[in-house]
Parts: C-alpha cells; structure tokens; sequence
C-alpha cells in the first residue's frame, strides 16, 4: 500500500470518497460481492461518496445494482457521476438533486473538434469497436478508443484488451488530448481510465468534485479522506490533491477491500 493512515487518522473521518473505475471496480466492470459487502459495512459507519467519469446508467450498472444494501443504510451513500456535474441521493429512492448539461453551442463545438482531432492524431479505428467512439454523457462527451461497451460485451477480455490498448498507445492517447486542448482551450480536456479522453466545462475536475461534495453535504474536508488509483502527477484523481484533501493512492480493488476493513476496524467501538 502506497499510502497509509494510523487508525486514529482514519477514526476521525466522517467522510470516505470513492473513485469508481479501477478503485471499488476494474474498468467499467461491476462491483464484486467482497467489495460490496465491505461497503456495506463501512456504510454503517461513516458517510461514503462515490465520484467517476461514468454516467447515472454507468452507476447503477457498476456500482448501486450490485450493492443490494438495506434502505436505512442507503441514506449515507452518495453518488457523483460524471466527475460531479450530477448529485443523487437516496430518498425513497435514488433522487437527482442537480445535473449540469452542455449548451447545445458547447456541444457542437466538441461534437466538430473530436472527430477531426482523432484523424489528425493517426489514430486508427480497430477492425472492430464496440459501442459508439465517441458518447455524449450530457455534463461530459468522452471517446473511448475502442468503444463504450467493451467490457460489457466482452467482461473481462474486454478489460485485458483495454489494458492493452493502455500499453501500446498511451502516446497517441495524450497526442490527441494536447491536439483538442489546442482547439478547445475554454473545456477542460483530460485522459481518463484505459482508452477514454474526456471533456467537461472549464475547471471541472476531481477537485471540482470534491469542493461539490463539501458544498452538498456540509462536512469539511479535512472530515474527508479520498481513496483513488490516480492520485499521482498525471493522473485523473490527482486533482483532488488541490483541496488538501487527505488522499490514500490504492492500485486497484484489492487493495480498495484493504482500506476498507482498515476504517471499519478503526470505527469500532
């Protein structure tokens, strides 16, 4: 574990935040039975936020269908998708307390940039893809380099092929965000997860998402504790370090479950 907490420290958060994908589950891939028990009792303990680049949908696919948690403990789950440009909360079931969406003016403008940023990259469409390129998530319009629906359709070999792809093309992913930062210098570009680009409005971020947090349910961060796989320079959680949020980088789920038992074990009486 690359990062640690004494059990006092992790004792006084009221708050545990969540990344999503490559942090409670493999890329896109749905939450397993062990993580969701441990959520559930953590839960029963401290607050917990989860924040990622997926959409509502993605979320309850990945994440809220696999939980099969008591309603009284769904009062202290808070999710944030697309990098908190959206809220939902449980009350007498899943609510959305806001959502920020593209002008249509913003969302033309990415819709034209994209396509002509990825051919002038040299990227090549694979023989075959799965699910569209490019998906317009309504706060955030991302493309994924070999479809949105990979693991959905192929699981696990799905997340090998992204790993993959991550391994033999990092260079041509970054090629294409500076190329679309150049011709979309009022959005926020990004490389996010294996093959994904996302673009947000302005100064959207895991920092962003944090500030959301602290503004919608009133704790403050230092009450907080971020656990993600990209906290380091470079990374997609590695803004969230901005807020001087307290952070534990992680590798995976795995090492997720540790944490986990680390602050159920630290609560008890």
């Amino acid at each position: 574990m690359k990062t640690s907490f004494n059990k006092k420290s992790l004792r006084e958060k009221d708050l545990i935040i969540f990344d999503l994908d490559g942090t409670l589950t493999e890329s896109k891939s749905d939450m397993d039975v062990k993580t969701a028990k441990l959520i559930l009792r953590l839960l029963q303990k401290k607050l917990v936020a989860v924040i990622g680049g997926g959409n509502y949908n993605q979320f309850k696919k990945q994440f809220i269908g696999k939980l099969n948690s008591p309603r009284g403990y769904l009062k202290n789950l808070f999710l944030f998708p697309t990098t908190a440009t959206s809220f939902y909360r449980y009350k007498n079931g899943w609510q959305r307390v806001y959502q920020e969406v593209f002008l249509k003016t913003e969302k033309k403008k990415i819709m034209l940039a994209l396509p002509r940023a990825i051919q002038k990259s040299g990227y090549i469409r694979p023989s075959k893809v799965y699910g569209k390129l490019i998906e317009d998530r309504g706060s955030q319009i991302s493309f994924s380099a070999l479809g949105q629906d990979i693991v959905a359709i192929l699981g696990k070999r799905g997340v090998a092929l992204k790993e993959k792809w991550r391994k033999e093309n990092t260079p041509l992913k970054l090629r294409i965000v500076k190329i679309l930062q150049r011709m979309l210098p009022e959005f926020e570009v990004r490389a996010a997860g294996y093959t994904t680009i996302d673009i947000t409005r302005k100064g959207i971020d895991k920092a962003y998402g944090v500030r959301q947090i602290r503004k919608k349910l009133g704790v403050s961060i230092k009450k907080m504790v971020f656990v993600g796989d990209a906290l380091f320079p470079g990374g997609n959680d590695y803004a969230a370090r901005k807020t001087g949020i307290d952070c534990i980088q992680i590798s995976g789920p795995k090492e997720t479950r540790e944490i986990i038992r680390a602050i159920i074990s630290s609560s008890k009486n």
